[in-house]
């Protein structure tokens, strides 16, 4: 019998050192702004958010990512699945310089969309026959993946009154 209350105090302990972890590590990005989409009585409404975020590697390039977030007291508390709906529309917001090696589908950014299986990720590739940066935003979880996704594109062109931009 000790040996079970052990195993379980030990258990217990992983999962919230696990936990916290999670809590911990989650990336915060420039929130735009919110809207409530589902009246909860208790915790939190469920609601749209929009996040924006540059390029880590391209100067100049501006992304807003919006995805629904679920409330209540699951998602006060961190540990609800959130759907994998998202959109994004990236924009150049001044002359654009890259800043490394771009590679196809190196990703831009992440985030934890459940507590343990799903996230949420942009990747970039460059369309190099039109010049063309081209972001994707997607769902991913570790048995079951979906096929919902959104596509934005920002050509390379020169910003008036700056150096030309040009390809890597």
């Amino acid at each position: 019998m000790k040996r079970l209350a052990l195993l379980f105090g030990v258990f217990l302990l992983l999962v919230l050192v696990g936990f916290g972890v999670w809590i911990f590590s989650r990336p915060e990005r420039g929130e735009t702004g919110a809207v409530s989409t589902r009246f909860r009585w208790l915790g939190p409404n469920d609601k749209i958010v929009i996040d924006g975020f540059d390029d880590p590697k391209v100067e100049g390039v501006a992304c807003h990512i919006s995805r629904a977030q679920t409330g209540g007291v699951k998602g006060a508390m961190g540990v609800a699945e959130d759907v994998s709906d998202a959109a994004i529309a990236c924009r150049q917001v001044g002359p654009i310089r890259f800043l490394g090696e771009l590679k196809d589908g190196e990703e831009v950014f992440d985030e934890r969309r459940s507590l343990l299986f799903k996230e949420l990720h942009v990747v970039r590739f460059f369309d190099r026959e039109r010049n063309v940066l081209v972001y994707v935003a997607y769902s991913d979880r570790v048995i079951e993946g979906s096929p919902k996704n959104s596509i934005s594109t920002v050509p390379v062109m020169p910003w008036p009154g700056k150096d030309e931009a040009s390809a890597p």
